[in-house]
């Protein structure tokens, strides 16, 4: 049930193919089973034109039974403050409101800005043998019904502690399903129930990280231009800055020359003050891939240029979308 980019977040630094681009399943490998006992799921991804986007925040309603959680309509999603998703059960489904809605700026002249005025992070003056990250990673893979009516959503939870070498430790934590509505819960859950473990069935497992080879991002333009993958625009800029900040504690002075360098990628735009999954505050810059109906957002710390989140969203009426959040990042000595 598990899409590449998931996989990937699973495995974390010990996958060998974390950097090279692997194309979307047509079917997944559980429809596959699936499909030996019925006809009507499949993967599907909707061609519309864009309208006003949506995701999947943290809020209120409690469920019943199986984990699980039906989505509606809400405000703003609750916070039990920073890195928090909330203090009441369940998810709801709320639009993210953009300072820039319609007709938002060129980022560039505000990413500019921004490099130039960044301040330290908590860990800039630290150190420690292990490099931390506790990240949240929702909607992948995102299953459709035949009919495109019913979608369901799959989550996980990462903590990562490496070292320079590549040794250390993960968690990976399963997270609840997440529904657009009642409907889907209801089609989804009927056939979830003989499939993976929901969470919480069993507690998440201490996995050794082997040797690798990590190379710190450099700290020059050109060396960030190449590593971020520029050139093919601000849809791979986006995913490899994503990948970046999840893999390593960024320098104050290279969380600046990202901004540099992707004020200069033709296509973002400004967005201004957002609010982000788990609650914070940020500024975010998106950019609009009409050819394939998709958008990617990133949402920085506004004080010391840190990504505070990442978006790949597929343009539908639905609106589950691809969401990351990286909720620490540190330098520490110990494990768990």
């Amino acid at each position: 049930m598990f899409g590449a980019a998931r996989t990937r977040t699973l495995l974390g630094p010990v996958d060998p193919a974390r950097n090279a681009a692997v194309a979307p399943p047509l079917v997944s490998a559980r429809e596959l089973i699936d499909s030996a006992g019925t006809t009507d799921m499949v993967v599907r991804r909707r061609r519309v034109h864009p309208t006003r986007r949506m995701v999947l925040a943290a809020g209120t309603l409690a469920v019943a039974a199986g984990a699980v959680a039906v989505l509606r309509p809400f405000d703003r999603p609750a916070s039990d403050g920073p890195g928090g998703l909330g203090d009441a059960a369940g998810l709801v489904l709320v639009p993210v409101a953009y300072q820039f809605d319609a007709d938002p700026p060129d980022a560039g002249p505000q990413l500019r800005a921004l490099a130039s005025k960044i301040k330290d992070a908590a860990y800039d003056h630290r150190g420690g043998r292990y490099m931390y990250h506790h990240t949240k990673l929702w909607g992948d893979p995102v299953m459709s019904s035949a009919d495109g009516r019913h979608h369901v959503a799959y989550a996980g939870e990462s903590k990562v502690w490496q070292a320079a070498d590549g040794t250390g430790s993960q968690i990976n934590t399963q997270l609840e399903p997440q529904y657009p509505d009642q409907e889907s819960q209801d089609y989804w859950r009927r056939r979830l129930d003989s499939g993976p473990a929901v969470a919480g069935n069993s507690a998440p497992a201490m996995i050794p990280l082997p040797p690798m080879e990590l190379t710190p991002p450099p700290p020059d333009a050109s060396g960030l231009r190449e590593l971020l993958k520029v050139e093919y625009g601000p849809g791979a800029a986006s995913k490899e800055v994503s990948t970046l900040y999840s893999r390593y504690v960024v320098s104050r002075a290279t969380r600046a020359e990202i901004l540099r360098v992707l004020a200069d990628v033709p296509g973002f735009r400004w967005r201004g003050k957002v609010t982000d999954r788990a609650g914070r505050d940020g500024v975010a810059v998106t950019f609009d891939d009409r050819e394939h109906d998709a958008q990617s957002l990133l949402i920085f710390n506004p004080t010391t240029g840190e990504l505070l989140a990442h978006e790949l969203l597929t343009l539908s009426p639905v609106r589950i979308s691809s969401y990351q959040v990286i909720l620490d990042a540190a330098w520490t000595d110990r494990v768990g």
